[in-house]
């Protein structure tokens, strides 16, 4: 398909509360699925909440199917496939990890997250070892989570394997919507690509503070398709091969970078 309905969703989440967590994604499929939405992005953390003490007791990886049954009920209902992040506990080892829906029902977890930001995550996660992309109707999709798309070489690893869409689920504080709104654009400007970004809103009940939200699509020249606030919602907008071709052709930093920019004289 040339062309993809893609929604980034955000909603206030309860630390811990999987159950509670998973049935506000549900609408929010079920939101995107009445508008034709084909992949939907959630925000960092979804199902635990970004907070001390799910952190330190993440739902199980064996556990997951069946937390995501409802979610997976609502996926193929809707005909869209669902991207999100949650703690979880692989055993001997915990990550934030990027879990994939499939419209067939299926519960996927290709990917975690590579770079952990602070105190909180690095005390209780494991950082990922690899890059992930999945196929959304012909469309290359590369995960990422959070901090991930703060590093250039992170997209563009992800463009260079063929990614055309670049899927960021992030938690951004209140004050930090300057460095939210540069690097996700830059991403998609660097390498010629769409990014979904699907931002956290609400309470963090790790100190109280405010998610800054912000959840918005990119087209590949870095201009907002669509873009929320901190209220609940998808921003909801459709990607186009064509211009993903044309910006490509007129900026085409992508295929122009060096492999070398030799030795540094001084």
């Amino acid at each position: 398909m040339t062309t993809l309905r893609v929604a980034a969703g955000q909603a206030p989440t309860a630390c811990g509360d999987v159950a509670a967590n998973v049935a506000t994604a549900v609408r929010l499929v079920h939101e995107a699925g009445e508008r034709g939405v084909r992949l939907l992005a959630l925000p960092e953390a979804f199902l635990t909440t970004y907070c001390s003490e799910a952190f330190a007791a993440p739902p199980s990886a064996d556990d997951l199917p069946e937390l995501l049954a409802p979610l997976a009920r609502a996926a193929t209902q809707s005909g869209t496939t669902v991207v999100l992040c949650t703690a979880l506990d692989h055993g001997a080892s915990r990550t934030l990890a990027g879990v994939v829906v499939d419209v067939d029902g299926s519960v996927r977890v290709p990917y975690a997250k590579q770079h952990l930001s602070g105190e909180l995550e690095q005390r209780h996660f494991t950082p990922g070892d690899h890059g992930a992309s999945i196929e959304v109707d012909g469309w290359e999709v590369a995960l990422s989570v959070c901090y991930d798309g703060s590093f250039p070489e992170h997209a563009r690893a992800a463009a260079d394997d063929g990614a055309q869409v670049y899927v960021n689920s992030a938690a951004f504080f209140v004050g930090g919507e300057h460095r939210r709104d540069l690097y996700y654009p830059s991403r998609a400007l660097d390498n010629g690509i769409f990014v979904l970004f699907a931002g956290a809103t609400g309470e963090c009940a790790h100190d109280g503070s405010r998610f800054a939200g912000g959840s918005a699509v990119y087209d590949p020249e870095g201009r907002p398709l669509a873009r929320l606030g901190r209220e609940q919602g998808l921003a909801v907008a459709d990607l186009d091969l064509d211009l993903m071709a044309a910006t490509r052709a007129a900026h085409p930093m992508h295929a122009e970078r060096r492999t070398t920019l030799g030795p540094r004289l001084r």
